[in-house]
């Protein structure tokens, strides 16, 4: 007995960035794509961690040392704890945008070298330095684009967080929910964006098949939060994501 289409689809979904990894495997071509922008992230995430870490370590100094007393340090505890998290989801959230950001115009030429490698054409243009130019402005800008939205969207969530009661929870799923929506968004958008399908279609998309798509998103989302692995997802997501989009049809035919 098969399991249902929503199950088989979470499960696929949990499993592509390691379909991906063994993709990468087999074409090392493509890491040519990879590799720039690896080193690019690991500069940017080192910067951002180090001030992070700083800011933190300023914080805590300065509220909390000095003081006497049991209860100053069950005090001290709580908020380095929850400084700590602060400080982990800033980093987080900054090493994504940022990193995704710089990327852009190599997770471009890396989807399109998947899926012509999927469907057996050759490439049209050979790997050049000014072909990877002239396209990194219109990739940036929609990049500048998408996160722009996405930053925007999560400030109203997380001001849920000043209703009353339920508001710390709502802001919580929400902001997690948007999350998961974004990462969907952003790595399939490289396939939609090179075929100039607009974000209605993309939209339509994803929602005809929710369980791969949120199967997708947990698993980058988790690789994410993983030190030094987070490294090496985001082109793990641009295979992922080219790969699942690669064996379903983009758009509905018209109806008759």
């Amino acid at each position: 007995m098969k399991p249902p289409l929503f199950i088989a689809d979470l499960v696929h979904g949990l499993t592509a960035p390691l379909q991906a990894a063994r993709f990468l495997r087999a074409h090392p071509a493509l890491l040519r794509y990879v590799a720039t922008p690896f080193v690019i992230n690991v500069l940017t995430f080192a910067l951002v961690f180090y001030f992070g870490a700083g800011l933190f370590d300023e914080l805590t100094a300065r509220y909390l040392s000095g003081h006497e007393g049991w209860w100053w340090q069950v005090l001290d505890w709580l908020v380095t704890l929850l400084a700590a998290l602060v400080t982990l989801v800033l980093v987080f959230f900054s090493f994504t945008l940022v990193g995704n950001l710089i990327a852009a115009p190599f997770n471009e030429l890396l989807s399109e070298r998947t899926e012509q490698l999927l469907s057996g054409a050759e490439a049209d243009t050979p790997f050049s330095l000014r072909r990877l130019l002239r396209d990194a402005g219109r990739s940036l800008f929609d990049e500048v684009r998408k996160l722009s939205l996405f930053v925007i969207a999560l400030v109203l969530c997380l001001s849920l967080a000043l209703i009353p009661l339920l508001g710390a929870p709502l802001s919580a799923a929400g902001s997690l929910l948007l999350t998961l929506y974004f990462l969907v968004i952003e790595y399939t958008g490289f396939v939609f964006g090179r075929k100039a399908l607009g974000f209605a279609v993309q939209r339509r998309f994803v929602a005809r098949r929710r369980g791969l798509w949120l199967g997708f998103a947990l698993a980058v989302f988790a690789l994410l939060l993983v030190p030094l692995i987070q490294l090496l997802t985001i082109p793990l997501a641009v295979v992922a994501a080219t790969l699942l989009c690669s064996g379903l049809p983009l758009q509905h035919p018209p109806a008759h």
